[in-house]
C-alpha cells in the first residue's frame, strides 16, 4: 500500500473524477490526500479524501465563485485565454506552496490533473509522477486535432497541416505559461522543458477517455497513453432536491450548460423556445449559475432548477443538451443518451467532435447558434432512431466500464505498488468516519 497526493483543477468537472479515482485508490487500501485550494474543501472530504489546503495567498474563501462567473460570461478564444491565465497563475501558486506542502503530507508519488504543473513538484522532489487526463489528452500529434477546436481527424495532407498549424497556436498563447515553470525549474536546478510535451510524465498518461470515443486515427496510439473509462463514483456525489412529481411523463429533454460556463441567460431562453410545443417536458439544469428565478416565465413553462440530480435524471432522459463537457457527455452515453451538443470554448469543441463522429450527437457551434437551428438539432435527433442507436452502441462498450478501477491498476502496475483486495465504499466510509 501507498500514500499518494494528487493535484487537479479546481472545478467541479475535474474534482469529481479525480476524487472518484481517489476512492478508488482508497478501497485498495492506499491513502490518497488531494491537494486543492479552500473552495474545494468541502468537496473533496465529502468524498472521504483527505484535504490538504494551499494557496491561501492567492486563493482565499470565495475567489473560485468570482472566477467561474467571469468564464461563465466568455465564450471562444476570449474563454481560452481567460483559462490560460488561471492555468498560469495556479500554476505559480502550486510551484511556490507545492513542495512544502507535498513534504509535509509525507507522499510517495504524485497523480496530475494535465491542467496542471504540479508534475514539476515531483521532478524537484525526486517522487515519481502520473499524468491524468480528465479532459481529452494532451497529445502534440497532427492525426489529432487540438481539442480546442471541432475538427474532424480526418488524415490527409492538408488536415494534418492545419492540426499542426492549430498546435502551434495554442503553444504561442501557453508560452506565459511555460515561460514561468522554465524559470523555476531553473531556480530548482531541473532541466527546462524543450517542448510541451515534457510537461507530460515520462511513466504514463492516463485518460478518463474511453477508446471507443476516441478519434480513429492511421497507426498506433501515443506512446505512454492509456485509455480507461469514466471516472465516475455515484456515491460520491451529493443529494440534491429534485421536485420529481413534476416530471409529466412526455419524453424528457434535459439541458445543461455544467458548472462552469452557465451564465449565459440567452442561451437557456434559446432552448425554451427551441423546446417549445415539442411533444416533450424540457428540464434546465443552471448548475448553479443562475438564479431560476432571475429567467422568469420561459416559453414552453419548462420545469428549471438550480441543480439537478443528473445521474438519476440521465436514466429517463430521451436527449440531452449540452455543452459538451467531457463528464456530462460520458455520463450520457453510459445512459445509451444521444445529444445535441453546443460547445463554448476550451475542450468542448473537441469533445463534441469526437461524439459526432461516433453519430451519437448534432452539434450547433456557438457562432451559429439561434432558436431555429437548435430546435431543428432537437428535433432531427429526437426523430432519427441513427442517433439513438449510436449512443446505445457506446452505452454497450462504456457502461460496463471500470474507469476509476482500470486507472488504478495502471497507476498500481507503473508505480509498482501492492494492494488489497478492493473494499466496498460503505466500508471506506466507516473507516473514514472512525479515523477523522
Amino acid at each position: 500500500m501507498a500514500r499518494l497526493g494528487a493535484f487537479c483543477f479546481p472545478g467541479a468537472g475535474h474534482l469529481n473524477p479525480m476524487t472518484a479515482l481517489a476512492r478508488s485508490l482508497q478501497l485498495r487500501g492506499h491513502e490518497v490526500v488531494i491537494f486543492g485550494i479552500a473552495d474545494t474543501e468541502a468537496r473533496v472530504r465529502a468524498g472521504g479524501i483527505e484535504f490538504h489546503r494551499i494557496g491561501m495567498e492567492d486563493y482565499p474563501p470565495g475567489t473560485l465563485q468570482k472566477l467561474d462567473e467571469r468564464l461563465a460570461r466568455l465564450k471562444g478564444f476570449a474563454a481560452l485565454r481567460f483559462t490560460f491565465e488561471r492555468v498560469r497563475n495556479s500554476a505559480r501558486m502550486v510551484l511556490r506552496d507545492g513542495p512544502e506542502a507535498v513534504r509535509a503530507a509525507n507522499v510517495e508519488g504524485l497523480l496530475v490533473d494535465e491542467t496542471d504543473f504540479a508534475g514539476n513538484v515531483a521532478d524537484y522532489l525526486g517522487l515519481p509522477w502520473i499524468s491524468i487526463a480528465l479532459i481529452p489528452p494532451m497529445v502534440q500529434d497532427d492525426r489529432f486535432p487540438p481539442f480546442w477546436f471541432g475538427w474532424a481527424a480526418e488524415q490527409d495532407r492538408l488536415s494534418r497541416l492545419r492540426n499542426r498549424l492549430a498546435i502551434l497556436l495554442l503553444l504561442r498563447i501557453a508560452t506565459p505559461i511555460f515561460r514561468e515553470v522554465n524559470q523555476q525549474r531553473s531556480a530548482w536546478g531541473l532541466e527546462p522543458f524543450r517542448r510541451s510535451e515534457d510537461a507530460l510524465s515520462p511513466l504514463a498518461q492516463i485518460t478518463q477517455l474511453p477508446e471507443a470515443l476516441e478519434f480513429e486515427v492511421v497507426g498506433e496510439k501515443p506512446a505512454g497513453l492509456h485509455y480507461t473509462g469514466p471516472f465516475v463514483d455515484h456515491g460520491q456525489r451529493p443529494e440534491v432536491e429534485f421536485p420529481w412529481g413534476r416530471l409529466d411523463g412526455r419524453p424528457l429533454i434535459y439541458a445543461s450548460m455544467g458548472t462552469l460556463q452557465n451564465g449565459s441567460e440567452a442561451i437557456f431562453r434559446m432552448m425554451a423556445k427551441a423546446c417549445a410545443g415539442l411533444d416533450a417536458q424540457l428540464l434546465i439544469s443552471l448548475g448553479g449559475g443562475l438564479d431560476p428565478a432571475r429567467l422568469g416565465k420561459l416559453a414552453g413553462n419548462p420545469l428549471v432548477v438550480s441543480f439537478a440530480p443528473q445521474l438519476e435524471i440521465l436514466k429517463r432522459a430521451a436527449l440531452v443538451i449540452t455543452h459538451a463537457g467531457l463528464n456530462t457527455v460520458l455520463e450520457s452515453l453510459c445512459e445509451g443518451v444521444p445529444l445535441v451538443a453546443v460547445p463554448l470554448a476550451n475542450d468542448q469543441p473537441g469533445v463534441a467532435a469526437r461524439v459526432k463522429a461516433r453519430g451519437a450527437c448534432v452539434v450547433v457551434p456557438r457562432h451559429r447558434l439561434n432558436v431555429a437551428r437548435l430546435r431543428k438539432a432537437v428535433l432531427l435527433v429526437l426523430q432519427d432512431d441513427r442517433y439513438r442507436e449510436a449512443a446505445r452502441v457506446l452505452q454497450r462498450t462504456i457502461q460496463p466500464m471500470d474507469g476509476p478501477g482500470r486507472a488504478a491498476d495502471l497507476i498500481e502496475q507503473v508505480l509498482k505498488l501492492s494492494s488489497i483486495e478492493p473494499m466496498a465504499p460503505s466500508a471506506l466510509l466507516v473507516t473514514k468516519t472512525a479515523s477523522d
